[in-house]
């Protein structure tokens, strides 16, 4: 007898001791689900939607930031839809939207981050969030942090779904930032 079981491909898994201990413990959650996620939906890598999806569903300081139940529902509308037909051609696609600099290379964002399995806007935007972090003077990152490194990455996936859903992700980064709108830029907030 065949099995009937689709076939859902491994990603490898990241050294996840060094990862995880400079995440807060709902920030390892929203992880945890975005892997799942991914793999659910046959994806090769954990994107910045998959992280948005978690972060939304996960993190009540993360649902705090946008304006409202209304706003809320549209983005979840928008990632839920991704699995049957409006993330379909981001399927088989790494996403690169260019917030890993060129003269950096990818491979070592991966290693850094120990995000095997991830697509480099992930993986820059995790590390973005560590170091949004570290800057604060906290240990680990937590979801208002990762958020704001999505926010801020107007080229990833997660921006996009956001946009679609008719919010700007650069006032949306400046609430969570502090700043004025177009002040909070990649990496450190400059």
């Amino acid at each position: 007898m065949q099995n009937r079981t689709p076939r859902i491909p491994q990603q490898p898994a990241p050294n996840r001791a060094e990862f995880d201990a400079r995440l807060t413990v709902e920030l390892a959650a929203v992880v945890t689900g975005a892997r799942r996620r991914a793999l659910r939906d046959g994806d090769r890598q954990i994107d910045t939607a998959h992280l948005l999806h978690s972060l939304i569903e996960s993190d009540p300081e993360v649902r705090a930031a946008f304006e409202g139940g209304p706003q809320l529902a549209k983005v979840l509308g928008y990632l839920v839809q991704r699995s049957i037909g409006y993330g379909l051609r981001w399927q088989g696609a790494v996403e690169d939207s260019g917030a890993v600099p060129v003269v950096g290379d990818v491979d070592s964002v991966v290693r850094d981050t120990g995000a095997e399995g991830w697509s480099p806007a992930a993986a820059s935007a995790m590390a973005d969030a560590r170091e949004r972090a570290e800057l604060r003077g906290d240990v680990r990152a937590g979801g208002l942090d990762l958020l704001a490194a999505l926010a801020c990455d107007h080229e990833c996936r997660a921006v996009e779904v956001l946009e679609r859903a008719g919010i700007d992700a650069a006032q949306l980064a400046a609430r969570i930032l502090g700043a004025p709108p177009g002040q909070g830029g990649r990496g450190t907030g400059d």
